[in-house]
């Protein structure tokens, strides 16, 4: 039997939609005082991402 792979996941934009891998260099970086590091969408500088996600 072979072993079933996880699907990759990603990150999405919930602003615009935009979706990327997560951890990958197109998100913005963002140092934002009181929170720390967030990542941005690069599509419309929203930074209301759902992370995680799995797309098949």
């Amino acid at each position: 039997m072979g072993q079933k792979q996880a699907a990759p996941t990603h990150s999405r934009c919930l602003n615009c939609g935009y979706s990327a891998p997560d951890g990958d260099d197109t998100w913005n970086r963002i140092d934002v005082p009181g929170l720390g590091r967030m990542s941005q969408c690069p599509e419309c500088t929203s930074t209301n991402l759902i992370t995680g996600i799995s797309i098949n």
